[in-house]
């Protein structure tokens, strides 16, 4: 393991030398993007040789990056990524010649954790781990189960994979098991790691067909439907790295869908011009507010002092 003592405070430092994988994805992309900023040297792992080629075209000062070609399915590409590394940011985006996500997409991703993980504890240099799940890890449970004392969501729930199996949630599903594997992995090899649980990034490229949006009505009627704009994610995701306090998951969103309005708002987005409409269940009341039922407390409260920090940059 890397010592303990790291420099964080944007001064040139050899233990400023991270990871990111999937950097070809819209969130991986924009984190190179702010670690380059921040003074760091980064290996932008990456999927496919397109992505590489975009990468190195957008990146005025290369430097301080250097790109890989890995599959998180081969072991050995990811370990080459790693070389030299003390820290990684982690993601799994669906490949684009996979269309939808089913079982196979969740075997994938639980494969691509375990991979990941295991490459990290054999990486003398890694010192920590940011691992990049989802809400949609924390949000789905059988109706049956719920209690008074259970009736909000924060980190200390886990979606339940049966529930998740049953109504073809996969990425719920995914998501879930992918992230309990890496978290068993990271505490049996004793590796230090912190989980975003993000929401939905509302990305550019984001449409209808995201895999995030199965069961929207549901999450809607149960004030749980979040999102994150990319900026807030991305400061997230440094701010956990680099805040030695961090510890376990943090749900991550800055918006809730929980109007009429906002509904809308999201559809306009998502939708073709020619389709008007949403889910009755999520336009019955002109004026109907749901009640949020899910905190972000935890990384609000530890993103105070990174913002202030940034604000003065």
């Amino acid at each position: 393991m890397a010592p303990a003592a790291v420099d964080f405070d944007g001064s040139s430092s050899s233990f400023k030398r991270v990871c990111v994988m999937d950097a070809g994805g819209s969130l991986g992309s924009a984190l190179v993007h702010r670690l380059l900023q921040r003074g760091y040297f980064v290996h932008a792992a990456i999927h496919s040789h397109v992505e590489m080629q975009s990468m190195e075209r957008t990146i005025a000062d290369k430097k301080k990056l250097k790109v890989f070609h890995t599959d998180p399915l081969d072991y050995h590409s990811i370990v080459e990524a790693l070389e030299g590394c003390y820290g990684l940011f982690y993601s799994f985006e669906a490949p684009s010649d996979q269309p939808s996500y089913d079982e196979l997409m969740t075997e994938m991703e639980v494969r691509a954790a375990h991979n990941v993980l295991e490459a990290c504890a054999q990486t003398e240099t890694i010192d920590k781990v940011v691992f990049t799940s989802s809400a949609t890890a924390v949000i789905w449970r059988d109706p049956s189960d719920s209690t008074p004392s259970s009736s909000d969501f924060d980190e200390r729930n886990w979606s339940n994979v049966n529930f998740c199996r049953k109504f073809k949630l996969w990425h719920g599903l995914s998501k879930t098991l992918a992230e309990k594997t890496a978290w068993a992995l990271a505490m049996d090899r004793g590796l230090s790691m912190v989980s975003i649980n993000a929401g939905l990034l509302l990305s550019p490229d984001l449409t209808i067909t995201h895999p995030y949006l199965k069961g929207a009505a549901e999450m809607y009627k149960d004030g749980v439907f979040v999102t994150v704009d990319l900026k807030f994610l991305v400061d997230s995701h440094i701010c956990v790295f680099e805040e030695s306090s961090a510890y376990g998951r943090y749900l991550c969103f800055n918006h809730v869908i929980n109007s009429n309005e906002d509904a809308m708002k999201l559809a306009q987005t998502l939708l073709p011009s020619e389709v008007s409409s949403l889910s009755p269940s999520m336009t019955v009341g002109e004026s109907m507010m749901v009640s949020q039922r899910i905190s972000n407390k935890k990384i609000n409260k530890l993103m105070v002092d990174f913002e202030s920090g940034c604000h003065s940059e």
